[in-house]
């Protein structure tokens, strides 16, 4: 997105990725990842959230393609802090509707939770974004993509890459996931997260194909959803099946993770549905935040820890910054 956004500013740009391009084995290669419009207790975060939805809306007519299902998301609260909720996100201008648990009968609300709808949020088909985007930086005249390039250094103005190669710049962008410590003196943590894929019954995919997402679920609120639709899976997962580990490659058993998710009370019945896939997710979080965080950590040296799915919905505000950045190197020269 932020090669995207460069070109679109004139700027010429090349892609490397050890991979192919998109590349399946990257963090933000899956079926589908959140959007949401409110951070809680945070103003101008939510104002952020709002500007990368509005961009998002955009680039599907840039892109030519519709990938963002505005289904909105559903946070479950306790009964006393919902009405705390919405009026945060009315007073920052967000529609919200406050639901009863028996208007979603098929999520796990905790006991004496209700569910604040955030309308302008949904769900982005991850796969068919970076499909797109790519399709387009293909055909765009100041774009190199260069995939199966490992980058192996990087320094102000240059990028080494496997077997020898150089590449100069005005400004580089590391954005490598779990391996950006290995280029970068960014420290950060490696999380792995277990992601289980189900098919609802087929009395239920009527109702499902028009669900939100859906947060704070379970009998401990830390389980999420992201609901099935226009070919993929419903998704679930729990911040009680995340965990830090040493690297992408460190062993484990799937099984286990996916049966204490699948007992994390996050869909009603579960039993009636189908496992598809189990899947383990790694991302990289700032070791300071725990979050995601763009940082300039040498002269024109950009590296973003990008954070599970709150990454992949904010890129275009990443993208507007490494813009930013560039037209201040511009007017410096």
């Amino acid at each position: 997105m932020t090669a995207v956004e460069c070109a679109l500013a004139g700027h010429r740009v090349t892609v490397l990725d050890r991979g192919s391009i998109p590349s399946p084995v990257s963090t933000s290669f899956d079926q589908h990842r959140a959007i949401r419009t409110f951070v809680p207790d945070d103003v101008d975060a939510t104002l952020g959230r709002i500007a990368a939805h509005r961009r998002w809306l955009e680039l599907e007519s840039l892109l030519d393609t519709r990938f963002y299902r505005r289904v909105g998301i559903v946070t479950a609260w306790p009964r006393a802090l919902a009405a705390v909720m919405a009026g945060q996100a009315v007073a920052c201008g967000l529609p919200v509707e406050t639901l009863e648990p028996e208007k979603l009968p098929h999520l796990a609300f905790a006991d004496d939770a209700v569910g604040v709808l955030e309308v302008d949020a949904g769900v982005l088909l991850a796969t068919r974004v970076l499909v797109a985007a790519v399709r387009w930086l293909i055909e765009h005249p100041l774009v190199s993509l260069r995939p199966n390039s490992r980058v192996t250094a990087v320094d102000t103005g240059r990028v080494c890459v496997e077997g020898g190669g150089t590449v100069r710049a005005d400004l580089v962008l590391v954005a490598e996931g779990p391996w950006t410590a290995e280029l970068v003196d960014v420290p950060v943590r490696l999380f792995r997260q277990t992601m289980v894929y189900l098919r609802p019954p087929e009395p239920l995919m009527r109702w499902w194909e028009t669900a939100p997402g859906a947060g704070r679920l379970g009998d401990d609120g830390r389980a999420w959803l992201l609901p099935p639709g226009d070919g993929t899976l419903l998704k679930i997962s729990s911040d009680a099946v995340c965990r830090e580990v040493e690297s992408v490659d460190s062993a484990e058993p799937y099984q286990d993770w996916a049966e204490q998710l699948l007992a994390a009370s996050v869909v009603s019945d579960v039993d009636r549905y189908t496992v598809v896939a189990v899947k383990h997710c790694h991302y990289a979080a700032d070791a300071v935040t725990g979050g995601a965080r763009l940082t300039e950590v040498a002269p024109a040296v950009w590296a973003r820890a990008a954070c599970g799915g709150s990454g992949f919905a904010s890129a275009p505000l990443v993208a507007a910054r490494i813009v930013g950045a560039l037209g201040a190197l511009g007017e410096a020269a």
